[in-house]
């Protein structure tokens, strides 16, 4: 049996052997599994590393205040954030044993630079992710409508950005105004992703539907905004069933969010001035549409006054043409008459005053159906006339300007119908063919 020896010389043999065999620093990549900042300055760490999830190796690291102040401030300055479990680090360590506490790495220092690198990483491993699934510019084939006038806003009562968006939809120049709903979510922290999820569910779920969804917030650190990168997130934002346009607040690089959304902008109030010039376009669209309409009205008109005219003028001269003939025939007939009686005024009155009689019978017959056709061809006109077809319940219906059945109608179509007192637009849903 070997010689038996005291724990303590036990951990005094591991001390030595490893002071021996170990380098005096070693950078080693690990995630922060859990810091603790002590009263007097120190962090005790736990350093962790995993494998789908699940902890393959563990060990505590410490960095003494001296250091941990200088650290800290380098990487804050760095990275714009603050050292946190979760948070992956290259750190420069010195492997240490003592005979009453075990083994444990004191932490010399710890590079920023690769932080900010496996933030990069991640994000890239996001963004390939939704190309290879085919849906980082699922949400983009969305139509925006012409006019949003219901709209569903995803962030915190709280965010600054937030007040500044309602400010200026509320207090438009223009008068516009705008149906809104808060959906209360967490803009940044490690809640912040499911919260905006569930918000825009929820969203979907709303009767009657919303036009869009608005996804907001003020500005921040960059580190803020990692729950922008998240796949989960970008992945509900790509397969939303309403357009989503964001405006985070930063101005330096784009979230995954922003690159799965229908429409990126940099900030809410961004936002705002984004939704009220659609407003502004379509009024200025309309406005031109009732000036090209009432042209075209206008024009209709004097072109059918002037057809009614040239058609009275023709009528008026066939007229008195018919007349002019009438007379002659009627002043040949009276000197044949006259030449006649010469030879036989006795034989001839009776025949002469039958023949009179038969000519103004017949000479009131035409004039009176000549008047009568007159009077048809003016009511012909009278129907002929739009305002008289509108009165009795008649529509037209055109689309930009065009009557519908001069062209190829799908569904989705603007049209607009016209009737005596209304114009009517509206929108194509389905369409049944003979």
């Amino acid at each position: 049996m070997q010689q038996p020896i005291t724990l303590f010389y036990l951990n005094t043999i591991i001390k030595e052997s490893l002071d021996k065999q170990l380098s005096p620093t070693y950078w080693v990549i690990a995630e922060i599994g859990e810091l603790r900042e002590a009263v007097r300055g120190h962090a005790y760490l736990d350093l962790v590393e995993k494998t789908d999830g699940q902890i393959r190796a563990k060990m505590r690291g410490n960095i003494w205040s001296y250091s941990y102040q200088a650290i800290k401030q380098k990487f804050e300055g760095t990275t714009g954030q603050r050292l946190q479990a979760g948070m992956n680090i290259l750190a420069l360590v010195n492997v240490q044993f003592h005979e009453l506490y075990g083994i444990s790495l004191v932490i010399k220092d710890i590079d920023p630079n690769f932080t900010l690198g496996e933030r990069a990483r991640r994000r890239q491993e996001v963004i390939d992710r939704l190309k290879s699934e085919d849906i980082l510019h699922l949400n983009k084939q969305f139509i925006l409508p012409a006019v949003s006038q219901k709209i569903a806003i995803i962030s915190s009562v709280t965010a600054a950005g937030y007040g500044d968006f309602i400010d200026q939809l509320d207090q438009n120049t223009y008068g516009y105004r705008i149906h809104y709903r808060l959906y209360q979510a967490a803009m940044q922290g490690n809640a912040a992703g499911q919260e905006i999820i569930a918000a825009i569910k929820e969203i979907e779920k709303a009767v009657p539907a919303f036009d869009l969804i608005v996804l907001i917030r003020g500005g921040g650190a960059q580190t803020d905004l990692d729950c922008f990168d998240e796949y989960d997130l970008a992945k509900t934002i790509a397969n939303a069933g309403l357009p989503v346009i964001t405006g985070i607040g930063h101005e330096r690089d784009e979230s995954v969010a922003d690159l799965v959304a229908h429409t990126q902008l940099k900030t809410p109030t961004a936002v705002a001035s984004f939704i009220l010039s659609g407003f502004r376009a379509f009024e200025e669209s309309l406005h031109h549409h009732l000036i090209r309409i009432e042209r075209l009205v206008q024009g209709r008109l004097r072109l059918e006054s002037e057809g009614v005219m040239d058609k009275l003028h023709l009528l008026k001269n066939l007229f008195q043409g018919k007349l002019n003939e009438k007379t002659i025939h009627l002043d040949r007939l009276s000197q044949q008459s006259l030449r006649s009686a010469l030879y036989t005024i006795e034989k001839q009155s009776i025949r002469v005053s039958n023949d009179e009689k038969t000519m103004i019978k017949a000479s009131g017959s035409c004039i009176s159906k000549a008047r009568e056709k007159l009077q048809h061809l003016e009511k012909t006109l009278h129907r002929l006339n739009p305002d008289y077809l509108l009165s009795r319940g008649y529509t037209k219906t055109e689309k930009d300007g065009i009557p519908i059945h001069l062209q190829e109608l799908k569904e989705g179509d603007e049209l607009d119908t016209f009737s005596q007192r209304q114009k009517i637009t509206s929108v194509i849903k389905k369409i049944d063919k003979k």
